[in-house]
């Protein structure tokens, strides 16, 4: 189930009134922030105001964006996402320690870790290995800032990419779910968005982050097959019913990893 979230949508613990119109959103899930979006003063309002909904919603299923390990906040978020069945899974921002996403893990619900650090990213070979981790997610925004880049410059982009890769390989040797690309900021911006989406598509990851229901829809199209490739895909697929291993489809070969790559697209469909 998990597998087929491409564009999980974030909505502030401080309006938990926003929540069930973000579950209708057609979000994949709903990232419930108790983090970036909850001023420090405001935390413990954040948390009740998320018991409240879960209580008041026994069915409703959210992940939660917890507060990092050093911010004084984490035995509290963790008290919380413990206590209610309708927490579906805790992202955990600024994973750099095994020890701090192991603690995470021992609730027992799914981790998404965030890297937004250099940090994060060297330690990525320990940090796969915490049993629990079930997909990554990128955090470019905070990941610049870290770095001392400028995002939207060629040398930013670049360092970016780089920690891209580094995510990506990472989690696909360990066999985890495809990662999920960095929020967009300026959601009013369609054709940029899709441009990064269907890069991201492009390089592996398996969805973006969203901060606005605007940006579903766009994430979505970008994250499946066009018609191209679909009709490619089934092509390929039509001749290999007739023939055996290597063959040709369009004038280029094809063989299993080919034969491959046309299944996953059409199971993206």
């Amino acid at each position: 189930m998990t597998a087929a979230i491409q564009c999980p949508l974030f909505v502030p613990a401080t309006r938990a009134n926003l929540i069930p119109k973000a579950l209708a959103s057609g979000a994949d899930a709903v990232i419930v922030d108790l983090e970036d979006a909850v001023a420090v003063d405001r935390k413990d309002e954040a948390r009740a105001a998320l018991a409240s909904f879960l209580g008041e919603h026994p069915d409703a299923r959210v992940h939660v964006r917890i507060n990092t390990p050093t911010s004084g906040e984490l035995d509290a978020d963790l008290e919380v996402c413990r206590g209610h069945a309708g927490i579906a899974g805790i992202v955990a921002p600024k994973a750099e320690s095994r020890g701090a996403l192991e603690r995470i893990a021992s609730l027992g619900k799914p981790v998404w870790p965030l890297l937004e650090t250099p940090a994060g990213i060297l330690a990525l070979a320990e940090l796969t290995r915490v049993r629990g981790v079930e997909r990554y997610s990128f955090g470019a925004l905070d990941f610049a800032f870290e770095a001392g880049v400028t995002p939207d410059s060629d040398g930013g982009r670049a360092v970016l990419d780089h920690a891209r890769y580094q995510l990506l390989i990472h989690s696909h040797a360990a066999g985890l779910i495809p990662p999920l690309e960095s929020v967009f900021p300026d959601f009013q911006n369609v054709d940029r968005l899709h441009a990064i989406a269907r890069r991201a598509s492009d390089m592996g990851f398996g969805g973006m982050l969203c901060i606005h229901p605007a940006q579903i829809a766009t994430v979505k199209k970008a994250f499946s097959p066009t018609e191209d490739e679909l009709s490619w895909a089934q092509r390929v697929m039509e001749a290999s019913r007739t023939n055996e291993a290597a063959f040709q489809v369009d004038g280029q070969m094809v063989d299993a990893p080919v034969l491959a790559r046309a299944r996953r697209i059409l199971a993206l469909n």
